[in-house]
């Protein structure tokens, strides 16, 4: 058994770890985890005082995976409910469908009975985006920024590479061999309304299959959905390659991108026989993970693989 994550997912482990040690699934230990991790208001990557999208609204992206069977559910821009991984799984669990977004999504948690959540962000949050759109706007045009039909434009100045990517993946292997992945976000900070990244697309940043292993990334969605990169660190390992070598070929493919916007990538990665990996293109980044014999976590430096960075102006 063993419980693998972004760092971040340090407040979830004792809750997911629990379940694994009496028995509980890959799924459940997966759900237990991103829960905390969506309740912090001190990441503000995930969930609860996450940064919002550039009008100020948290819409909110998340997906989990059976590697069992690979049913998977996913939301996508959910307003107004925090647990994000548990009505995706939700989704997974009662309908025919993987990947419900915007109004749908909403629409569909209130169904399900999860309660609405009023204040959304914390007074820093908030701030802290009037304080960065701010510098590239006067206060007349940052108030009437809602109507504005340049809203593209100020998406491209807001953006700053170095803060807008942040997500929570959470891979875990229960006592019968069974693998599950579950990814949570608030996505891009000031994103445009709408946006979705990889998180919430299955093959993109989410994939878990019994037979070989399972992948989850974070950095710049965009790339990891035109690589379909946790998909192909799967395939690789179907198709004979190591998870070293799985997981260095999806971040040569990352770095061979070509266009204007080529950003950073993180990932983990897990075999079937329950050895982990941590990849990043950025160093002295970290993952953690516990198997059943260990007190506690280890925090781990994921493997550098370069990606050259580029931004349009």
């Amino acid at each position: 058994m063993i419980l693998l994550a972004s760092t971040n997912a340090n407040v979830g482990f004792p809750a997911g770890m629990e379940i694994l040690r009496k028995g509980g699934s890959a799924l459940d230990a997966v759900e237990a985890t991103i829960r905390p991790v969506e309740d912090n208001p001190a990441d503000r990557t995930v969930g609860f005082n996450g940064y919002p999208n550039i009008l100020g609204d948290l819409e909110l992206d998340a997906s989990i995976m059976d590697g069992r069977t690979r049913e998977s559910g996913a939301v996508g821009a959910l307003k107004g409910v925090i647990p994000a991984i548990s009505v995706a799984r939700k989704v997974m669990e009662t309908l025919p469908h993987v990947l419900l977004a915007g109004a749908g999504a909403d629409r569909f948690a209130a169904e399900m009975g999860f309660p609405q959540t009023e204040a959304l962000l914390n007074p820093d949050v908030i701030a802290a985006r009037e304080a960065i759109l701010k510098q590239d706007m006067t206060d007349t045009e940052f108030a009437t920024l809602a109507t504005s039909d340049n809203l593209r434009q100020w998406v491209r100045l807001a953006t700053d590479p170095e803060r807008t990517y942040g997500t929570v993946n959470v891979i875990a292997q229960d006592a019968n061999g069974n693998i599950a992945c579950g990814v949570s976000t608030s996505g891009w900070a000031w994103k445009y309304p709408g946006r979705l990244g990889d998180s919430p697309i299955i093959g993109a940043g989410n994939y878990a299959d019994n037979r070989y292993g399972a992948a989850a990334c974070t950095g710049m969605g965009e790339m990891a959905i035109r690589a379909s990169t946790a998909h192909s660190i799967v395939m690789a390992m179907k198709l004979g390659k190591s998870l070293t070598e799985a997981c260095e070929l999806a971040m040569e493919d990352l770095n061979a991108l070509g266009g204007n916007f080529i950003g950073r990538m993180n990932l983990i990665a897990l075999a079937k026989d329950g050895t982990p990996a941590g990849y990043s293109s950025l160093p002295g980044k970290t993952f953690i993970y516990q198997t059943d014999e260990m007190e506690t976590y280890v925090e781990k430096e994921r493997t550098l693989v370069e990606i050259e960075e580029r931004w349009a102006e």
